[in-house]
């Protein structure tokens, strides 16, 4: 049977290798692994396929795609933007730090790392630079704050994570509160020192009024964060439907009170959140077909039990697990990893005594850096794209900033009581 597994990964690795989309080689080494070496009915590789699709629980991926599509159209973001520049814009490095609080903001809304890093990134690098802010440091400060898009809830990729742990999406959404925060403070005082030494020039500190007038002009954007933890959190509405009153409101705004929207553009809103939602239907169906195999095989529990023999420490077990998801996120979409690698954790996590809430943190924060990390970090390409730069400026770029991010994740690696403070204080 052996040999049979070294088959299979030989012809995963293969097909990736020969850049057959991730998905399509998923889907293939699961099918062959099911048909061919199991026997199983090649209809059952089709219910699958059909179950995997036909879960509740995506409709809220699906709206908060949605949702980031209109506010990326509309004028939330620049809202988002001028209201963080009134916060910190007359501190050295302000400019920066308006840009890490935006990234904040909007993905407590938009639930996904690249929409943030284009909404906010494309906006704000250019920004950064015409205002004398050195471009290294623009494209590296503005390509890894977005990652706060998957940490602060909503997150897509906590949603996929509670899908397979079965854990509760409201309780594992709070997790991720606290680590953002830290993020956003830390990257705030990085980009506050880098810049107070080069003497980077200041905004004028705003007036009291002025403030004033940016909260007001503001304010439907800033309530909608408000409007969808306020509803979870209160039990007017579930998660799921969370989504879908973000997406009434956000199109509510824009259309009526804001008036940046057209009826013109509600088309290629619907298209392009379409679009974006197919292609995160096809992974989740291409890497159940695959885990259905692991699930078959049993080799979830037969990797746990040959780690158990191995590792006896709790400590060195999350050691050994980050700088896996690390190398992971080079390679593969946050989304493949999170429902592939799920199921094979979560056997290993009951028999360390780990918290499944806390790893799916730690699993959504490693492979959230992977979006900076070369070969494949999509927000390198982006960011790369707004400044005519090759990936390896833009992978130099990011690195101190990356760095920040990983020493984070050490300390909530081993400081779990930190990171479900939230969870127990609401939950108990």
């Amino acid at each position: 049977m052996e040999t049979n597994y070294l088959i299979i990964l030989a012809l995963l690795l293969g097909l990736m290798a020969t850049t057959v989309p991730v998905f399509m080689s998923l889907f293939i080494t699961g099918a062959v692994g099911l048909v061919f070496m199991l026997g199983i009915d090649p209809q059952i590789v089709i219910e699958v396929l059909y179950r995997s699709m036909d879960k509740f629980a995506l409709i809220v991926v699906l709206f908060f795609i949605l949702c980031g599509n209109i506010m990326t159209t509309g004028t939330i973001v620049h809202k988002l933007i001028k209201t963080a520049n009134a916060m910190v814009g007359f501190l050295p490095g302000g400019l920066a730090m308006a840009g890490v609080l935006a990234c904040g903001f909007f993905g407590a809304i938009s639930g996904s790392t690249v929409a943030t890093v284009v909404a906010i990134g494309g906006f704000m690098i250019p920004a950064l630079i015409e205002n004398g802010y050195d471009e290294e440091f623009s494209v590296g400060i503005m390509t890894t704050a977005p990652n706060l898009g998957i940490i602060i809830p909503p997150s897509i990729s906590m949603i996929l994570y509670a899908m397979v742990s079965n854990d509760a999406l409201e309780a594992l959404f709070l997790t991720g509160f606290i680590p953002g925060i830290m993020i956003m403070v830390a990257m705030s005082i990085y980009a506050y020192f880098y810049c107070k030494r080069r003497n980077y020039k200041t905004l004028e500190r705003p007036s009291f009024r002025e403030i004033v007038a940016v909260l007001k002009e503001s304010a439907w954007a800033l309530c909608l964060p408000v409007l969808i933890f306020g509803g979870i959190y209160s039990g007017m509405f579930t998660a799921n439907e969370a989504a879908v009153v973000a997406c009434f409101y956000a199109f509510f705004v824009e259309f009526f009170i804001h008036k940046d929207l057209k009826l013109a553009d509600v088309k290629q809103i619907i298209i392009s959140s379409s679009a974006t939602s197919a292609t995160l239907l096809v992974i989740v169906a291409g890497a159940s077909v695959f885990g259905e195999f692991l699930t078959f095989e049993q080799i979830p529990n037969k990797i746990a039990n040959l780690v158990i023999d191995q590792i006896q420490s709790p400590w060195v077990f999350l050691l050994a697990v980050n700088v896996l998801l690390l190398i992971v996120g080079m390679f593969m979409d946050i989304i493949s990893a999170t429902l592939i690698l799920t199921p094979i954790f979560l056997p290993l996590l009951h028999k360390f005594g780990i918290d499944t809430m806390h790893f799916g943190l730690l699993m959504t924060i490693n492979l959230g850096i992977g979006y900076c990390t070369p070969p494949l970090g999509v927000s390198l390409y982006i960011s790369g794209a707004a400044v005519n730069r090759n990936l390896v400026y833009v992978s130099r770029a990011v690195l101190p900033t990356v760095v920040i991010q990983i020493i984070i994740l050490l300390i909530l690696t081993y400081w779990a009581d930190l990171v479900l403070f939230l969870p127990r204080l609401v939950y108990g």
